[in-house]
């Protein structure tokens, strides 16, 4: 069945319109006297409609010269961005139009001096006095306007254009039988024509201007031409548009999904569009040139909810960009695909980090595009049944790849992934890397959901850093934010109320106002279908085309429909639906990928957390005020008992505790500029702040459950999370600056000996013999004073944390689980315990992790699938750390060739103990062997690397010089 819609991309002239940008003198020239350039807000993006006050317009202006390389490339602006220059300031005409005024001519108002150089185009955008608010084309390019020399020239400027870097119409939508006002102009006195699909509609002669009308008779392309001529030279402007014909209504193939379908043979493929209440949809791209064509009208299925077309003829392995043109009007990229193409963003991407980059379609069109490919060469994994660690006790080491490598990539951090290894850690996330609005961010303004960000690195450099990952035990989370979208994204634009400047009422999948008094953005409606089924489907898309091992979810108590936009306590209060969306969301996860992670950042009621925790879930628990307080030695609020789920009355041991993250300020930043002091002993100094850190991680790290770290804290990292980029402190407006990457830090031993405690305490954490020490509720504690301690009571291995965080010495009465020897993990000493209450002394700063087993030589304080898994090889050096020699002892499985290798810090192998086939069973071979000489090593940490035929394992030991 048919049915008739409108399908053309201009605006019908009529009296009473107004065209989004106009100018006077109508061929604006480099010497004009005076230049008026007015905007109409009602037209373009509309970003200024309705805008008040109506004094507050300023315009930013530049322009692009023979010495631009490019549409961006502006020159000679002569304003700053969100500033309020006066000379920048516009004259309101009222109805939603200002008006900007250049006199003297355009070479002395943008103070060009260079002769040679040509004004090409005025480049423009009207604004808001604090850069807010911009008017710019439709889809938010910059405008603008043509400049032109003493050559004939000849435009059509009704039907209107848009004032893109390559004008473009304006859009409307028109039917066959539609009547098209035609006006063309010249800048000479010449015989006009004006010509409507090749057939003549008007002449003029001795003229400037010439108009005409006529009617549309059939769908396709139309043509218009306007024709100028001088008597020496001709020239001519063309203005095409397309008319659609009716739109088809067929029901959608059987197995069709949405997004991109690819079909056996590689050579084509049906694009399905969910877009319930759109009259009809164009598919543009390359296979068309660009061009609106009576074959890429899509298909509509009967109920109206989704557009289909099917794509024959396609090159395999061939990139194919493309775009959708809804209803005539909007231009947008595919929010189902897997690659975009930015023209603003992409030409910053290196191409180390993304090589052989398909080149954007300048000249054809504007805006982001989508990429579909054909044939595209499917990715090897090799590891296939990798083994999630257990949920109970993850160590979760978090990461903004902006910040913590300076190539900023995949094929860099995976070849990065030693330090993780020998720091222990058993989970690696990632804050977002779907794709984010431009390239220098946090990512928490997604875009495109199924997209990585190109910033980062190619599909296949993405897939390889996880499957190395899972080679090396270490589980891959990635930070999802599904709590909002920002004007990028091609589901905010396709549903948009311009005038109250909000998503629309009909959105499938927005609310127009947030319900929540956090949000940013554009607020996800969670109770729509239309969400749901989004929402599985990037859950699938992760976890299954990228093995993804779970999400850590952003602003997760944002995921309400109970409206509290301004009651922050009524938003955290207890939220029946809200969990119910989590149930769902997280039901959906386990049935996709089983075992997934799911962790909330939720900070919700204490009931939610508990009902939430029971059901599966990990939540966030930010302890960073409280061990900061106590790092810096003050006893105001210096418990950080909440960080203990038991604490809580949780049942589960789900609690993700942590001293720092992406939101909170750094330990050390604050241990150095606010450290409280006594005498001699002063926190502000660097090795004395270190060692706070130190007594933190050993309670944070004992405290049975999940942990995160933030990037960098196992080493100290003291610049401030409100750090710019120049080196001052700015809270409001650089906590997402890029900060220095400092991997410089393990250089330093007092840092390294931070980053080898936290090794250290990990590597106890993570020994699968001791898993129900660490994931116990039976804890004791007194955090409230100076002096804590800190207790775990389990039959495989008991533990006692005591730490003075006073400034000067302190006493506790503490009483160890049994009497008896007590074995310092950290340290060679020992203590007799009574079993009973017994007064400690510990000077400030001083702390002690004690075991009831000596385990201090027997933990393996790196993670390898082997060990975790409690099989293969295992190695130990003793004594650790060592000052001559020591004994190297391990085991095989079976018998093999085996490498045992020393490496330093910076990859470099310092000897070689043994290369060589062994027995399986127990071996030995001491340090100081085939040559190689401990004591010609200098003070710090190696690494012991044993090799067998299907096995690698590596451990760090210290090296000291006493």
């Amino acid at each position: 069945m048919k049915f008739w819609t409108t399908c053309i991309s201009i605006f019908f002239a009529v009296c009473c319109h107004a065209q989004l940008l106009s100018w006077t003198p109508d061929f604006i020239q480099e010497s004009a006297a005076s230049i008026s350039i007015t905007c109409d807000a009602s037209k373009g993006n509309k970003g200024l409609l309705n805008y008040l006050p109506v004094s507050d317009v300023y315009v930013h202006i530049g322009c692009i010269t023979t010495a631009s390389n490019s549409s961006s490339d502006w020159k000679y602006a002569p304003f700053t961005w969100a500033t309020t220059n006066t000379l920048a300031k516009c004259t309101s005409l009222g109805n939603n139009k200002w008006q900007f005024v250049i006199n003297g001519g355009l070479r002395s108002f943008f103070a060009i001096t260079n002769a040679s150089e040509k004004i090409l185009k005025i480049a423009i955008l009207f604004r808001n006095g604090n850069g807010n608010n911009k008017l710019a084309n439709a889809d938010g390019s910059d405008m603008y306007v043509p400049v032109y020399d003493n050559s004939l020239a000849v435009r059509i400027d009704t039907p209107f254009r848009q004032p893109g870097f390559i004008m473009s119409p304006e859009n409307i939508t028109l039917n066959v039988g539609d009547a098209v006002s035609v006006n063309a102009k010249a800048n000479q006195l010449s015989s006009l024509q004006l010509l409507f699909n090749g057939n003549s509609l008007t002449t003029a002669s001795g003229a400037t201007s010439v108009s005409a009308s006529t009617f549309i008779t059939a769908p396709g392309t139309q043509t218009l031409i306007a024709v100028a001529n001088n008597g020496s030279v001709s020239v001519k402007d063309t203005f095409n548009f397309f008319v659609g014909s009716a739109v088809n209504i067929a029901a959608l193939p059987a197995g069709m999904k949405d997004g991109i379908n690819y079909e056996p043979g590689d050579t084509s493929v049906t694009l399905v569009l969910y877009a319930p209440q759109k009259n009809s949809i164009a598919l543009l791209g390359d296979f068309n040139n660009w061009l609106q064509t009576s074959q890429h009208q899509m298909n509509k299925t009967p109920d109206g909810n989704r557009f289909w077309l099917r794509i024959t003829g396609l090159t395999p392995g061939t990139e194919y960009a493309y775009q959708y043109l809804i209803d005539g009007s909007l231009k947008v990229a595919d929010y189902n695909t897997e690659k975009i193409l930015d023209p603003f963003n992409d030409p910053f991407i290196s191409t180390i980090t993304y090589p052989s980059l398909k080149t954007y379609p300048t000249g054809k069109t504007t805006g982001i595009v989508s990429i579909l490919q054909t044939g595209k060469t499917v990715f090897s994994w090799q590891v296939n049944n990798f083994v999630k660690p257990d949920k109970r006790n993850l160590v979760i080491y978090e990461l903004l790849l902006r910040d913590f490598i300076a190539a900023q990539n995949w094929q860099t951090l995976k070849d990065t992934l030693t330090y993780f290894r020998r720091l222990g850690v058993n989970a690696i996330e990632v804050m977002p890397f779907n794709e984010f609005e431009g390239n220098n961010s946090w990512g928490y303004n997604p875009s495109f959901y199924f997209a990585p960000d190109k910033a980062y690195g190619t599909e296949t450099a993405l897939k390889q850093f996880i499957d190395e990952c899972h080679k090396q035990g270490i589980a891959v989370i990635m930070d999802m934010v599904l709590n909002h979208s920002f004007g990028q994204s091609p589901m905010v634009q396709m549903y948009w109320d311009a005038v109250n400047n909000r998503p629309a009422a009909n959105s499938p999948w927005f609310n127009q106002s947030a319900t929540h008094p956090y949000s940013v953005g554009y607020d996800f409606n969670h109770e729509s279908q239309a969400t749901k089924d989004f929402t599985d489907r990037v859950i699938a898309h992760w976890l299954l085309n990228y093995k993804i091992d779970g999400f850590r979810w952003d602003l997760s108590k944002g995921f309400t429909q109970i409206n509290n936009p301004t009651n922050v306590n009524a938003w955290g209060a207890y939220d029946a639906s809200r969990v119910a969306i989590w149930k769902r969301i997280y039901t959906k996860m386990q049935s996709t990928s089983a075992s997934a992670y799911c962790i909330l950042e939720h900070f919700a009621a204490n009931q939610e957390e508990i009902e939430l925790s029971d059901y599966g879930m990990l939540l966030w628990g930010n302890s960073n005020y409280n061990f900061n307080q106590a790092s810096m030695g003050y006893a105001a609020d210096w418990n950080f008992q909440s960080g203990i789920f038991k604490n809580r009355g949780w049942n589960n041991p789900n609690l993700v505790t942590y001293m720092e993250s992406h939101d909170e300020e750094r330990l050390m930043y604050k241990n150095i500029s606010f450290g409280n002091s006594n005498g001699s002993y002063n926190i502000k100094d660097m090795n004395t702040a270190l060692k706070r850190n130190e007594m933190a991680a050993a309670f944070w790290a004992m405290i049975p459950g999940p942990k995160l770290l933030w990037q960098f804290g196992e080493l100290g990292y003291d610049f401030s999370i409100n750090r710019c980029e120049n080196g001052t402190i700015d809270a409001g407006n650089c906590r997402t600056s890029p900060k220095p990457v400092k991997w410089d830090y393990t250089t330093n031993s007092n840092r390294t000996a931070l980053y080898n405690v936290y090794s250290q305490l990990i590597g106890l954490k993570l020994t699968p013999n001791y898993f129900t020490t660490f994931t116990t509720s039976n804890v004791t504690y007194d955090l409230g004073n100076g002096l804590k301690w800190l207790k775990l009571d389990t039959d495989s291995l008991k533990v006692m944390v005591v730490g003075n965080f006073d400034v000067t010495a302190a006493t506790a009465s503490i009483t160890f689980p049994t009497a008896g020897t007590w074995y310092s993990y950290l340290t060679n000493s020992v203590r007799n315990a009574t079993g009973i209450a017994e007064n400690i002394t510990l000077q400030a700063g001083e702390y002690y992790i004690y075991t009831n087993k000596n385990i201090r030589n027997s933990i393996v304080t790196a993670i390898d699938p082997s060990i975790y898994n409690a099989t293969g090889t295992i190695i130990r050096i003793v004594p650790n750390p060592v000052v001559y020699d020591a004994m190297v002892s391990y085991e095989l499985a079976a018998s093999s060739h085996v490498l045992i290798d020393i490496w330093d810090n910076n990859g470099k192998r310092r000897a070689t103990l043994v290369n060589g086939f062994k027995t399986k069973g127990k071996q030995q071979v001491v340090l100081n062997s085939n040559g190689f000489i401990s004591g010609n090593l200098s003070a710090g940490t190696y690494l012991l690397r044993i090799t067998t035929k299907d096995k690698q394992q590596t451990i760090p030991f210290l090296k000291n010089n006493q």
